[in-house]
C-alpha cells in the first residue's frame, strides 16, 4: 500500500514538472536559473525535507534538455553573491539581511 502511494506521488511529481518546464520553455526564449548547491541546502534541518521533495535536480534536468529541443536558451548563473552585486552595473552592495530581496542600486539606480 504504502509503496503504490509513493509511486503515485512520484508520478504526480514528475508531472507536474514536465507540465512547469513546458510552459517555461515554450512562453520564453532565455531561462535563467541559478546553480544552487542543494547538498549544502539540505543541511538545514527546518528545510531539508521541503527542499527535497521539490525535486530542483529534476527540474534542471528536464529543463537543460527541452530548451535544447525547442531551440531555447537556459543560462545557468553561479549564485554567489546574486543578491548583492548589480545586474545592470556590477555594483557591489555588500552583505544583505535575509529579508532583504530587492534594493536600489546606488551606482545606476536601477532596482
Amino acid at each position: 500500500m504504502a509503496a503504490k502511494y509513493s509511486e503515485k506521488i512520484a508520478n504526480q511529481r514528475k508531472d507536474y514538472l514536465h507540465k512547469i518546464t513546458r510552459e517555461l520553455v515554450e512562453n520564453n526564449d532565455l531561462i535563467v536559473i541559478k546553480d544552487l548547491k542543494t547538498k549544502n541546502l539540505l543541511g538545514n534541518h527546518k528545510l531539508s525535507r521541503a527542499i527535497a521533495n521539490q525535486s530542483w535536480r529534476a527540474l534542471r534536468i528536464i529543463l537543460e534538455y527541452k530548451c535544447e529541443w525547442y531551440g531555447k536558451k537556459l543560462l545557468i548563473v553561479n549564485p554567489f553573491k546574486t543578491s548583492q552585486i548589480c545586474s545592470k552595473c556590477g555594483y557591489d552592495d555588500g552583505k544583505h539581511e535575509l529579508d532583504i530581496r530587492e534594493w536600489d542600486c546606488p551606482s545606476c539606480n536601477i532596482q
